[in-house]
């Protein structure tokens, strides 16, 4: 269980650091990796919606047991953008700075995975 806990502790931790920034960052990242930002409600949305399942993630590692159904969309949340930048860089369609954020997702998604096996229910109570 302690393991649920750091890891979704720290995934939690780690997603707002890297999320809640680029609310101020669409004119940079719009020159930094063109074409500009044309649809910032995509932009947007998408920020606020990975930082919703950030704050999702520090709830789960709150008591990993109770929330273990939640770590199911956690870990399809981790692997929609890890995979999707891994396809995307394949098509040569984004640089690799961005397949690196995506591969961390994908991290991220095989350590929910572990936590989600750790917290069985028939194997839980000492991890």
């Amino acid at each position: 269980m302690r393991f649920a806990q750091r890891v979704f502790t720290i995934a939690g931790i780690y997603g707002l650091i890297a999320l809640l920034p680029q609310y101020a960052m669409e004119d940079r990242l719009s020159r930094d990796f063109p074409p500009p930002i044309t649809h910032p409600e995509h932009f947007y949305g998408f920020i606020g919606v990975a930082a919703a399942w950030q704050v999702a993630f520090l709830i789960i590692a709150r008591d990993p047991m109770r929330y273990r159904p939640i770590i199911i969309p956690g870990i399809l949340e981790k692997l929609a953008f890890g995979v999707a930048a891994v396809v995307l860089f394949a098509f040569e369609r984004i640089p690799g700075t961005i397949l690196a954020f995506g591969l961390i997702d994908v991290a991220w998604a095989g350590l929910f995975l572990a936590a989600f096996i750790a917290t069985h229910p028939a194997g839980a109570a000492d991890k």
